[in-house]
């Protein structure tokens, strides 16, 4: 029987938690897997990224309308189980095109995880608290897809490529387990946490109008995938920038996890500091200090400057996510939709991105930095666009 004082929300933060922690763990190092086996190079693997990322920006979004139908312990059954039996059946195949359809199939299983999550997390919170449980929410995913990428590396040397199989398989076989028992003791667990209620901190100063609010998600779904461009397009090539600098996959994680201990760190500040709510200057200084950070990641050929990149890189990264996320939490009631849209743009950013230096790959060969400068080009677009988005809104008002 389950203690009555155990909040409802910390068993989806744990589940929350393990899904970040083994999926990190999947898909940074499923793109080692497939140069060391298959021989793929940067390009190959900006492909498959951009693939992948196509296919979750419409299922999420659709995944996060099924979620807010069908009820959301349903949803994440379903994810869990998917994924399981993608992963089981990934671990066994041994020729490329088996990988990547397997691959595929955890993205479908993953639709349904995310945008149930931040629905689940979310859902019955005053304004007034809301801030305070997405804070959580983003430290914990933040902390377990950091712990995962800095660890990654290191499992794979001593346990082996089928280390990014089978570990994911544990973790999501206890998060079913637990998806069933909160299922099961929902009812018991919200009268408990009822009976003991938590004072909610005071109301946001800066809470702008219902048509302000509506104006900063935009802004903010704007944002989103422009960050997700720039993420998915460094995890593609992080093998190729290990080659370049010799690491190992053990230390190509170490070192390459930075970013995500900062966005953690950001993730941290944000929380408790509500001050750059609904404040664009926050927003468009982080997106700036995004492109910049992302450029010298990738085409300075220094491992120092990678390293302080990534400082930078993970904070705007954090703000920008943070934003996003809240924003759509925020600005309605029909979270599961909006936590798919928000996973939606997500996928946007993950296909384009990977996409555009795949093509700048295959067009231009000859310079390997074409892949860098198409990227960032389309980022400085993204920064245009969120200024211009801005200017209109203020001039209507």
């Amino acid at each position: 029987m389950m203690k009555k004082g155990l909040p409802f929300k910390t068993v989806c933060f744990a589940i929350e938690g393990l899904n970040s922690f083994a999926l990190v763990i999947y898909f940074t190092y499923l793109y080692f897997l497939m140069r060391a086996r298959f021989g793929f190079d940067d390009k190959d693997n900006l492909t498959l990224a951009a693939a992948l990322g196509f296919v979750y920006i419409f299922l999420s979004w659709q995944a996060g309308r099924f979620a807010q139908r069908r009820g959301y312990f349903t949803a994440l059954k379903l994810g869990f189980t998917v994924m399981m039996l993608a992963l089981a059946v990934g671990s066994q195949l041994d020729s490329a095109p088996g990988q990547i359809l397997a691959a595929f199939a955890v993205v479908v299983g993953m639709c349904f995880t995310w945008p149930t999550l931040e629905a689940l997390t979310s859902e019955g919170e005053t304004p007034a608290n809301l801030p305070r449980v997405i804070g959580i929410y983003n430290v914990v995913w933040a902390l377990a897809a950091a712990l995962g990428f800095f660890l990654g590396g290191t499992l794979i040397e001593a346990f082996g490529f089928k280390s990014i199989f089978f570990v994911p398989i544990v973790i999501q076989l206890g998060q079913l387990t637990l998806t069933f028992w909160l299922q099961k003791h929902a009812d018991e667990i919200a009268r408990a946490a009822a009976s003991q209620p938590i004072a909610a901190p005071p109301p946001d100063p800066n809470r702008p109008s219902p048509a302000d609010a509506k104006a900063f998600l935009r802004m903010a779904w704007l944002a989103n995938p422009f960050a997700y461009v720039a993420i998915n397009t460094l995890i593609a090539v992080l093998p190729g920038l290990a080659a370049k600098f010799h690491l190992s996959p053990m230390f190509a994680g170490f070192a390459g996890s930075l970013w995500c201990f900062a966005r953690l760190g950001a993730f941290f500040v944000l929380w408790f500091w509500t001050g750059w709510h609904y404040r664009f200057r926050w927003l468009v200084t982080a997106f700036a200090a995004l492109i910049i950070s992302f450029a010298a990641i990738l085409a300075v050929p220094n491992l120092k400057v990678l390293l302080v990149a990534q400082i930078f890189f993970g904070l705007a990264i954090g703000l920008i996510y943070y934003s996003s996320l809240f924003y759509s939490m925020d600005a309605g009631d029909a979270k599961g939709d909006h936590g798919g849209i928000h996973e939606a743009a997500i996928g946007l950013g993950n296909c384009v991105g990977p996409g555009v230096g795949a093509a700048s790959l295959h067009f231009f060969p000859q310079s390997t930095h074409n892949g860098v400068i198409a990227v960032s080009s389309l980022l400085s677009c993204g920064l245009v666009a969120l200024v211009a988005v801005q200017w209109r809104g203020r001039s209507r008002r």
